[in-house]
């Protein structure tokens, strides 16, 4: 039996049943758990009490760090490999380097969030701005009073009025929004860009059997929208495909939540 644990929301239900069935068809008895938060996942997976995890960043590097075996990344949607930040500014700003943010305000997005919030503020000060120092203003997502329910947009939308000179939101929000038309290309333009990091994944036990977690893998890759429950799994995660998992920048991650106090 393989006992996969995420947070409580309705769609991390659905897709759990989902993977559930699919599991199954592959001969893999899974069981699955939600949690209302992701430490108490990551106390869950540090006690044993569950084999895979379905992870923000931040609790994957806190896995990481507890799990007396260590862990390994087994599965990850097509959208979280290769994430990044870009920071904006208005196309009429002046603003063409991080340099230039100096005595400029800032739009961050949500303290959770990890593209938008912990990492854009660790980029800033590993390209030499003290947000707390070089900044005219700075503020986070949870700080403002908005309309909007998505922090990145709530970004995207303050710096295109011009209430804010710069903010970080990710590629992939640019995206979203540059296919549903809400993003103004005239009005706004990326001035920097991070390197490329992982983002949310199925953390594995580093001592499961390595047949089994083999068999898991595969489970995930296999799982296509020409099949109506695998078609319901990648469209309740957003994504197009599972793909093998990585190492690549979570380093990056790590480092910032480190320094932030955060593990």
């Amino acid at each position: 039996m393989v006992r996969l644990g995420g947070t409580a929301t309705v769609s991390h239900m659905e897709v759990f049943q989902g993977l559930e069935k699919l599991f199954l068809r592959r001969g893999i008895d899974l069981d699955w758990v939600l949690y209302s938060g992701y430490d108490n996942l990551v106390d869950a997976f540090v006690r044993g009490e569950i084999d895979l995890a379905w992870n923000g960043p931040l609790s994957h590097v806190k896995m990481k760090r507890l799990a007396e075996d260590g862990c390994r990344v087994i599965a990850m949607r097509d959208v979280d490999v290769n994430f990044i930040t870009h920071f904006i500014a208005r196309a009429d700003s002046g603003i063409e380097t991080v340099e230039d943010l100096k005595d400029k305000s800032f739009a961050f997005g949500a303290r959770s969030s990890v593209e938008a919030g912990l990492l854009a503020y660790s980029f800033l000060k590993d390209s030499g701005i003290d947000p707390r120092k070089d900044l005219a203003a700075r503020s986070f997502y949870d700080d403002r009073q908005s309309q909007n329910n998505s922090d990145q947009r709530d970004v995207v939308e303050r710096v295109r009025s011009g209430e804010f000179d710069a903010g970080a939101v990710s590629q992939r929000v640019m995206e979203m929004m540059a296919k549903d038309g809400t993003l103004p290309r005239e009005d706004v333009r990326i001035f920097w860009s991070s390197p490329g990091y992982s983002h949310c994944c199925f953390t594995s036990n580093k001592n499961l059997d390595p047949t089994l977690a083999s068999e898991i893998e595969s489970a995930f890759l296999s799982v296509t929208a020409d099949d109506p429950v695998g078609k319901m799994v990648l469209e309740g995660e957003a994504c197009d495909r599972f793909v093998p998992g990585n190492d690549v920048g979570w380093e990056l991650v790590e480092k910032a939540a480190e320094a932030e106090g955060l593990i």
